[in-house]
């Protein structure tokens, strides 16, 4: 299965007001996690989700706003996941940000500036409309805004996002801490908890597959 190169995450982490253009790929060098209490003072950084906390299985979802293999996971077999296993309490799904680039990071930023209870439907709109506005042939960033503004953030609240540098850090510093305990390097991937270790796997897969990984996690 084809997999998306991931970018550099030094090179987003140093990321200046001039810093438009997507960087080449490049090894990654994790940065230092966040501190904890910079993480907790700042709730866009908390967690992003569906479905109940006590559910005996916890997928968490690592993925990039501009990554195809996402969007195809979110529209062809999210909808069935949602119904047939957050719906009926199997399992809670967890969103982790691991941005690929600059145009991702960016996107995450504006998702996790909405208020919380929007963040679903906006995620989907833009991983529904991908092709649309980040593979565009005009502004991508202009074609973010008009979502945003649709999802209820005005033109000069998407600007100040777009260009807040620090909360851009936090998400590549929680990008780096996936990469550290999960070993994530690929979107999408997914850790499946329930009873003992968890199970991973990258790469986007059938409906089958999935609910057998989240048999597999509930057995333990």
């Amino acid at each position: 299965m084809l997999r998306r190169s991931i970018l550099a995450t030094a090179a987003l982490l140093a990321a200046s007001p001039g810093l438009a253009q997507v960087q080449a790929p490049a090894q990654v060098q994790a940065p230092a996690p966040a501190p904890a209490q910079a993480q907790a003072a700042d709730p866009r950084l908390g967690e992003r989700g569906v479905g109940n906390p006590e559910a005996p299985v916890t997928v968490t979802e690592f993925f990039s706003m501009t990554c195809g293999h996402c969007a195809a996971f979110h529209k062809d077999i999210f909808p069935r996941v949602k119904r047939e296993l957050v719906e009926t309490g199997a399992i809670r799904l967890v969103w982790r940000d691991f941005p690929l680039d600059q145009l991702a990071l960016t996107a995450a930023a504006v998702a996790r500036s909405l208020p919380a209870e929007r963040y679903e439907g906006f995620l989907g709109a833009l991983l529904a409309s991908q092709d649309r506005w980040a593979f565009t042939r005009g502004d991508p960033v202009a074609e973010l805004a008009k979502l945003a503004a649709l999802a209820g953030m005005a033109r000069p609240r998407f600007d100040e996002v777009a260009a807040d540098l620090p909360f851009q850090r936090a998400i590549m510093e929680q990008r780096g801490a996936a990469e550290r305990e999960y070993s994530v390097s690929a979107t999408p991937s997914f850790s499946f908890r329930g009873k003992g270790a968890p199970h991973n796997q990258s790469g986007n897969m059938t409906f089958e597959r999935f609910q057998q990984m989240v048999e597999d996690a509930r057995r333990g």
